[in-house]
């Protein structure tokens, strides 16, 4: 039976996507679960999965072509499936009804060759493939570089944006003279008082918050917790594990999430207008920042997961964000989210939910501070975490019991490892 392809709503937000790069092409076979097209959004590229088994035996969406949510991209169907009613339907002109079309190429702006431009002229030894990242596709279309010509350091040979950043074409390459000063650094734009248009990705993330912040009645509860035992159990960990295995800070905040999700289910669920929804699983997304922006991806089934497994599904899920190699449920299934600043020094803040969430959890730095054990003033290490929720789906109390239900397990940590 033929299955119709439709472009995937991987965001809350996402109105339309963009096939950048088809891994099938007509009249191949295609196994359930394999990735078969690149599609990028607003905010990432991400591999999209087929979930049927069968023959690809139409692609109706251009690559470079921007698509609406729940149109028609392709159809999968038996080797001899006859298509006529589904062709029928499609609009006249479409590919799939023009057999053999020329690719259409997407508009230069300015004169600058852009990076959809060049994903159809793959670099050699590629095999007529070129995968790119977000970040560095964005990042070449806004300096005018060929991706053609840049060999990806990435998994898979994928172009990553650090390889954009190094590139220097050969004929604006840097003279090796010892003679020759270094250009003068270019002067930023907000001293020379030129006009920064927005990426993509940064008007969705303004889209969305906006709606965020106008739809959800935000209310905030913070906390101190004291992760002296939490740090010690980590240590602990860390000297018995080897290095690839190692357990950090946000993976015990993420656990004990996991854990109180369980109990609070409000907060897995999300305002739907006259009813709650509850989530029958635990998926916590994590704010990463990129250089284009912030995304949310998520990791799955939380409450069936260790500490360990979800310290590796972590890892291993902030590199392939940075290497736009996420996949679609990654990208949008989460059901809470927690924000964490602590690296960068910041002692607290409060986050915006990302809808549809119910809540976000935001945490600052571990910070050696004074603190009152058993009425004597000792050093302690001090987190502060603040819960964002949304007042439609639950009250202050509600969320002061959450937050110190988070805070005990962080203080008793060895519960995180049963």
């Amino acid at each position: 039976m033929a299955t119709n392809i439709v472009m995937p709503q991987m965001g809350y937000d996402m109105r339309e996507g963009t096939v950048v790069k088809w891994y099938k092409s007509e009249g191949e076979e295609v196994a359930r679960g394999e990735v078969i097209a690149d599609i990028e959004t607003d905010k990432a590229t991400v591999e999209f999965e087929a979930y049927t088994s069968g023959v690809l035996r139409r692609i109706v969406a251009n690559e470079g072509v921007a698509i609406p949510v729940g149109e028609l991209i392709a159809i999968i169907a038996g080797a001899d499936e006859v298509l006529d009613e589904i062709l029928e339907g499609l609009p006249a002109g479409s590919p799939a009804q023009a057999p053999g079309p020329e690719p259409v190429a997407p508009p230069t702006e300015a004169g600058v060759v852009t990076a959809s431009q060049t994903a159809d002229a793959p670099p050699a030894g590629d095999g007529g493939r070129l995968r790119v990242s977000p970040i560095a596709r964005r990042l070449a279309q806004e300096r005018g570089i060929d991706l053609a010509l840049i060999s990806g350091t990435g998994p898979g040979g994928r172009i990553v944006e650090k390889d954009v950043l190094e590139f220097f074409p050969a004929a604006t390459a840097p003279a090796a003279s010892p003679t020759v000063p270094p250009s003068p650094a270019p002067i930023p734009a907000a001293l020379s008082g030129e006009r920064v248009d927005l990426s993509r990705m940064r008007q969705a993330i303004a889209r969305v918050t906006v709606d965020s912040k106008r739809e959800a009645p935000h209310f905030y509860v913070t906390a101190e917790v004291d992760m002296g035992k939490a740090m010690n159990l980590r240590r602990d960990l860390n000297d018995a594990l080897p290095v690839e295995n190692r357990v950090s800070v946000n993976d015990l905040i993420l656990k004990a999430c996991a854990i109180v999700l369980g109990q609070y289910p409000k907060f897995n669920g999300s305002f739907q207008g006259d009813h709650l929804q509850l989530n029958s699983s635990i998926n916590i997304g994590i704010a990463i920042a990129l250089e284009a922006g912030l995304i949310v991806p998520g990791i799955s089934n939380c409450q069936d997961k260790s500490l360990q497994e979800l310290a590796a599904a972590s890892k291993d899920l902030v590199a392939r964000a940075n290497s736009g190699t996420l996949r679609n449920e990654e990208y949008s299934g989460t059901t809470f989210s927690v924000s964490n600043l602590g690296m960068f020094d910041v002692d607290s803040f409060a986050a915006i939910i990302f809808p549809p969430h119910a809540a976000v959890l935001a945490v600052g730095t571990v910070k050696a501070q004074p603190v009152v054990r058993d009425g004597e003033l000792v050093v302690g290490q001090v987190m502060k975490a603040t819960l964002s929720t949304d007042h439609r789906v639950a009250d202050g109390a509600e969320a002061a019991q959450f937050l110190v239900a988070v805070k005990k397990l962080l203080e008793s940590p060895v519960s995180l490892l049963l």
